[in-house]
């Protein structure tokens, strides 16, 4: 059967499961898995070992998983994290998908996560492929207008070529960009992952492998979110 969503939206039960009353069942699972981690447990026998005490649904130990870290981890992506105006004259690197798909979850209404490390994540998943939605443009318009004040040198949006529709998506990516006069390029290619992890150059993802492996990173998902009214986020960061 074919996707025919028209919205990066919430699950139907994220109304019940990520209520303010589960919270504190959320947020306790979140600081336990942490505590886990940190003393090198096992992240899936350690989230089956939470998840299984505080009786969570699969969807709620997703969450539960994106918003915990390590306090190495935490520590190590603070110290590397820059304020987005680090980009001002500079190529900022943005992790496509992963910051796209965040923008269109808040605009339509999904789930955001505030995690542990500070960043925002959604709870969608593309499993492979991504399709075009309504919120694709006018997400992609605000992150432009949230960059364009910053005025990095020159933006690039590193797609995933295994992923269906990333060469539809790099092509509305440059219509929207030839609109504006944004110095935006893409580049599609087979693992964007490796070149974000390598990056000289400041990087915008939540992606938790290329935060731990990159340079220095910086938030680009908060600024866009910050100016969206009635964004739905689940506070697991414990702070």
């Amino acid at each position: 059967m074919s996707d025919r969503r028209q919205h990066r939206g919430a699950h139907p039960r994220d109304r019940e499961l990520f209520s303010p009353a589960h919270w504190p069942a959320l947020q306790a699972a979140v600081e336990h898995l942490s505590w886990l981690l940190t003393r090198g447990y096992a992240e899936p026998s350690s989230l089956k070992l939470v998840g299984d005490r505080f009786r969570l649904t699969e969807r709620q130990r997703l969450a539960v998983r994106r918003a915990a870290c390590s306090d190495q981890q935490r520590a190590e992506r603070c110290r590397k994290r820059q304020p987005l105006s680090a980009a001002r004259g500079e190529r900022l690197d943005l992790d496509g998908f992963n910051l796209l798909t965040t923008i269109e979850a808040a605009l339509s209404g999904g789930v955001l996560l505030a995690c542990r490390d500070g960043l925002l994540r959604d709870m969608a998943s593309m499993h492979g492929s991504y399709r075009k939605v309504e919120e694709t443009r006018p997400a992609l318009e605000r992150m432009g207008q949230a960059l364009a004040p910053v005025a990095p040198a020159e933006v690039v949006w590193w797609l995933d070529e295994p992923v269906s529709n990333s060469g539809r998506l790099a092509r509305i990516l440059a219509e929207v960009a030839a609109d504006h006069g944004w110095p935006w390029r893409s580049e599609v290619i087979a693992d964007p992952d490796r070149v974000l992890s390598r990056s000289p150059v400041c990087v915008a993802t939540a992606d938790s492998i290329i935060l731990d492996r990159c340079t220095r990173w910086c938030d680009v998902t908060s600024a866009v979110v910050q100016e969206i009214p009635g964004v739905w986020i689940v506070p697991l960061s414990g702070e």
